[in-house]
């Protein structure tokens, strides 16, 4: 089979969907790998790699023309003109994106969207969104580290002594949870909070204070349980306390890391402008879901209404950073792990001959295959 691996072309994508490790294990499949030109120089990865990895350096469109096209972001319409009709395309499509899918399926294109892989034991080596995601909350930490004008850790110096940073993360999913472990290495002191109830062993694990916000009602307590692995939108009468109790404690912090994001629905509301306007001068917001929030005039914020997509502004004396694409900033590792999930995808669509195998009674392929079965990507 002929795999193509386009540069990627939208704004701040820095990542590859085939690194020279992947490409060796595929053209010791068999394969032709064909590799765009400069795809990995973003990442790092040159062409003299992919070359010394078996890969044939091509140039867009013959990168385009193949029989599996791999991606990271889901192709622009430009992009879809040089896929063939009948051809595989494999990457991060934004499944939950309509108008998107309908135009790859209009095209003739047999397509798979990683995002939807389900959360199971069987599909953990290709679950991009745990893979990216991991990143994004390492690199949320760097980033408030970085805007945050004082130190994480406690020091005793001769000058006196300089007290801990006190971190609070609010969603301990994948992310969150790899933010409270690096700002633990860091040496801040960190709460955490989540609307399920089973990560507060986790959370506690890793060094941080879980904040508790009590069930009251069979719905509430239905709700925090989350469908396959991830949360579920809880009811106001819950949203209310839990607002409540984040104003309190972001009072406090001098660093807030949301993360709480819902596949396929708007992120919820943490930190409003009351809330903002309380924190203390100099605290750092860093939202991972910056551009996935509630409509505001023009924009969409994030988990807070305050978040500009893509931008650092200074609100109330307090810097917010909405980056949307985190991952894309650690370049090098992002691709690696991204490619060794898509790779390992690649064994559930292609069999040993190097040819299509779609089997729509597996549970992962039936999932991604993009509108195969729609039903599949709903939320609960």
């Amino acid at each position: 089979m002929r795999i193509g691996i386009p540069a990627e072309i939208r704004a701040g994508e820095t990542r590859v969907a085939a690194t020279p490790e992947t490409v060796k294990k595929l053209t010791a499949q068999g394969h032709t790998v064909l590799v765009e030109q400069g795809a990995g120089e973003r990442a790092y990865f040159t062409d003299a790699a992919y070359a010394l990895a078996g890969a044939t350096l091509v140039d867009t469109t013959q990168a385009w023309n193949a029989d599996l096209v791999l991606k990271v972001q889901a192709p622009t319409d430009a992009e879809l003109m040089d896929l063939s009709r009948g051809s595989l395309l494999v990457g991060m499509l934004n499944p939950f994106d309509a108008d998107q899918t309908a135009r790859i399926n209009a095209h003739g294109v047999r397509a798979f969207a990683l995002e939807s892989i389900p959360r199971t034991t069987r599909a953990q080596s290709m679950d991009v969104l745990s893979s990216q995601a991991n990143i994004a909350g390492y690199k949320a930490v760097l980033v408030a580290a970085t805007l945050y004008q004082r130190f994480f850790p406690m020091l005793m110096t001769a000058a006196g002594t300089v007290k801990a940073a006190r971190v609070l993360v609010l969603g301990a999913g994948v992310a969150g949870l790899q933010a409270i472990a690096t700002a633990k290495r860091l040496g801040a002191v960190i709460e955490a909070s989540d609307v399920r109830p089973a990560v507060k062993e986790q959370i506690e694990s890793l060094g941080a204070k879980f904040l508790d916000i009590p069930y009251e009602t069979d719905d509430e307590r239905a709700a925090a349980q989350g469908v396959g692995g991830y949360a579920r939108a809880m009811p106001a009468s819950w949203l209310a306390r839990q607002s409540a109790r984040v104003r309190e404690r972001a009072k406090e912090a001098d660093i807030v890391i949301t993360t709480a994001l819902i596949p396929g629905r708007m992120a919820p509301t943490l930190l409003d402008e009351e809330t903002v306007r309380g924190m203390k001068p100099g605290s750092v917001i860093v939202d991972l879901a910056a551009g996935r929030g509630a409509p505001i005039g023009d924009r969409c914020g994030g988990n807070c209404t305050l978040t500009e997509a893509d931008e650092v502004v200074l609100k109330h004396g307090v810097r917010i950073a909405g980056y949307t694409n985190l991952p894309a900033m650690v370049a090098t590792e992002a691709s690696s792990l991204y490619a060794r999930n898509v790779f390992e995808f690649l064994k559930l669509i292609v069999d040993a001959d190097g040819q299509p195998k779609i089997d729509p009674s597996d549970d992962i392929v039936a999932a991604t295959w993009l509108g195969h079965d729609t039903s599949m990507l709903k939320t609960a």
